[in-house]
């Protein structure tokens, strides 16, 4: 049962995402939360795309995730989320191992790239999708220094699909950040709460 003040359903919201960063930002603005991880295959999802622009693969997959938990979660409110990082038309995803991540970054220091964070909200029969996008430009950084952030960043880095998490030491890499911090991590806070109103979900 749900027992915030501020959380108007009956139970708690579901998190189509075992993601630590996005529940994090939930219950920091004050609403229960509880996860229920996507059972998809998002490299199959994107591959029937085809030809999908990145901002809606990240719309395609952020709703897939939310439409598979509530069906094995009926009357459920459902947030599914994704991201896609988007550089001069290429879509990058998590780099396997801590070479790929130096690939990564490799390609895009001195650039800026898209973050595209897509929200899907599923409560019975009503749906609500939307996307925001941050853009992000990388200093010029030769192999050195990525080589010397990655060794102080380690392994974790490959659970971001820019190789970097912009609130730890990823913040080093970046020459200018444009566009909200929540929508950087992967889960634009403000719009989802503005809708999450809009159903009546929140007590203000």
């Amino acid at each position: 049962m749900n027992a915030s003040p501020l959380w108007l359903a009956p139970a708690p919201l579901l998190l189509a995402s075992a993601s630590a960063t996005r529940r994090d930002l939930l219950t920091g603005a004050g609403l229960p939360v509880e996860t229920a991880p996507a059972q998809i295959d998002e490299r199959a999802l994107e591959a029937e795309g085809g030809a999908l622009a990145p901002v809606e693969l990240a719309r395609r997959l952020a709703q897939a995730k939310a439409e598979e938990v509530a069906a094995r979660h009926p009357g459920r409110v459902v947030i599914g989320a994704d991201q896609v990082l988007e550089c001069e038309g290429q879509v990058f995803h998590k780099p396997a191992d801590l070479a790929a991540a130096h690939a990564h970054l490799a390609r895009l220091q001195g650039r800026t790239h898209a973050l595209h964070s897509a929200v899907a909200i599923r409560r019975g029969g009503r749906a609500e999708d939307f996307v925001e996008t941050a853009r992000l430009t990388l200093r010029p950084l030769d192999a050195g220094a990525i080589d010397a952030y990655l060794r102080l960043a380690g392994a974790a880095v490959t659970s971001s699909v820019g190789a970097y998490q912009l609130e730890g030491l990823g913040i080093h890499l970046f020459e200018r950040v444009d566009g909200d911090h929540s929508t950087v991590l992967g889960l634009p806070l403000t719009p989802l709460l503005a809708r999450l109103r809009g159903m009546g979900l929140l007590a203000f």
